[in-house]
């Protein structure tokens, strides 16, 4: 490494709502870039790539979730500049927005995006970054349970629950990360980027961080129901809900509720931002994956289980909704069931 090279400034945007392992394992993981394999393995010589502080609506001392003491470096006030910002996960509800919260915060962050600052988000913290008006017509990715709050409070973002990182741009200025530990993944992206792709290998190797080349998908639920106040919508979801195996299910939906055809359609598509053939396979992948994660059953017979004759249609169905095999699907989370001693249906008795 080249010890001439100055580092590069980041600033942590924390507030009340920031989750605390979020935002001191970002800062963690890079203040030790360029120093903490070079010091264990005595190589190289140890380098600061990054001088990270944290800004905050005030510098007073607060706390932020589960009560994570947190002491500023600075305030939007300082108008201090930065290489990159970053805004951690924040703990937030699935239908709980940012509106009006830390206008100065917002402001400030605009300011920095149009003088030349590259922005990261990891997970909700996204949220706050599409009060920002920066996400304006591009792509972006947050956690998958924000996916119906983006659809309805920030439906000019074109939102994207199953890839792990999402480029907004060209150039790369703005990056948005997935799942709760994605910070993970846009910690090894700033570290290649802004230092080099060898020191992201060798953090990745120190603090056993894994690329979760998979995306979102094969941990998403495909079955959430949204609140809406639409009776006959309610009606046919609970139905659902214990009818979804069934061969007609779509048809006996329609019929359930006693309404136009297209009407129907098209009300079930505004409350739950979902067509019936889309909830209906949501709920038979989900039911699938349960069996998956449970024991040896074929996938063939899984396939008849939840409610598809045909195996083939139902295998590309399923990789297409959770981005993985139903064989690559179990290798990937039986052993996860297995640790945590759950004893599948089949032995239970």
């Amino acid at each position: 490494m080249n010890s001439s090279v100055a580092p590069k400034s980041v600033l942590l945007i924390a507030v009340r709502e920031t989750a605390g392992s979020a935002l001191y394992g970002m800062l963690d993981v890079l203040m030790a870039a360029g120093n903490i394999w070079q010091t264990l393995v005595g190589t190289d010589a140890p380098q600061q790539l990054f001088e990270t502080r944290i800004i905050s609506p005030s510098r007073a001392l607060f706390t932020c979730g589960n009560n994570i003491p947190v002491r500023p470096d600075c305030t939007p006030d300082d108008d201090p500049d930065a290489d990159i910002i970053i805004l951690p996960e924040l703990w937030l509800g699935p239908e709980e927005d940012m509106h009006g919260r830390y206008p100065e915060l917002v402001q400030w962050l605009i300011r920095q995006w149009s003088a030349g600052a590259c922005v990261y988000s990891a997970c909700s913290g996204t949220i706050l970054l599409a009060e920002s008006g920066l996400l304006d017509g591009r792509q972006a990715t947050s956690h998958w349970g924000y996916q119906e709050l983006f659809r309805k409070e920030y439906p000019q973002v074109r939102f994207s629950p199953e890839p792990n990182l999402v480029f907004a741009d060209p150039g790369g200025r703005i990056v948005t990360a997935g799942g709760t530990t994605s910070w993970h993944d846009l910690a090894l992206h700033i570290i290649s980027r802004h230092g080099s792709p060898g020191e992201a290998l060798r953090i990745a190797k120190v603090y056993l961080l894994k690329w979760h080349e998979e995306g979102q998908l094969p941990f998403a639920t495909r079955v959430r129901r949204t609140r809406h106040a639409d009776s006959v919508v309610r009606a046919a979801e609970d139905w659902l809900a214990a009818h979804y195996q069934e061969q007609d299910a779509l048809r006996q939906m329609v019929v359930l509720a006693k309404i136009p055809e297209r009407t129907f359609k098209r009300r079930f598509k505004n409350a739950t931002g979902q067509t019936l053939l889309e909830m209906i396979q949501n709920y038979r992948v989900e039911a699938a994956k349960k069996l998956l994660e449970a024991d040896t059953t074929p996938v063939d017979e899984i396939s008849i289980q939840v409610g598809y004759e045909d195996a083939s249609f139902f295998r590309r169905l399923f990789k297409r909704l959770t981005g993985l095999t139903p064989s690559d699907y179990r290798r990937m989370f039986q052993p996860v069931m297995a640790m945590a001693g759950k004893p599948s249906p089949r032995r239970a008795g």
